[in-house]
């Protein structure tokens, strides 16, 4: 039986997660601390440096999560997680 707060995952959220072993948590860390970017119609959570130090000032290690993106459809899904450090696809044109 899942969770009423579970997180709303698509099967192919599920299957990115368990094939490169990303946990729940690391998931929820990222949606919680982590910068947020629109791109091509998707919500792109990301834990960058920034995020992982400004969370250290505040007494969370989240560097194991580091370079996490959480890609989400606009009503809130998680349509996949990935490992990218590379963040120049989520800054704003001009």
């Amino acid at each position: 039986m899942a969770r009423p707060d579970a997180l709303p995952l698509t099967h192919h959220a599920r299957l990115r997660m368990d094939g490169r072993r990303i946990p729940p948590t690391a998931v929820e860390a990222v949606l919680a601390h982590g910068r947020e970017a629109w791109v091509r119609g998707a919500c792109i959570h990301a834990l960058g440096k920034r995020e992982v130090a400004k969370a250290a000032r505040r007494g969370l290690d989240l560097r194991p999560f580091a370079g996490l993106q959480v890609v989400c459809s606009p009503e809130g899904d998680v349509l996949t997680v990935y490992r990218n450090h590379d963040f120049r696809s989520l800054r704003r044109s001009a």
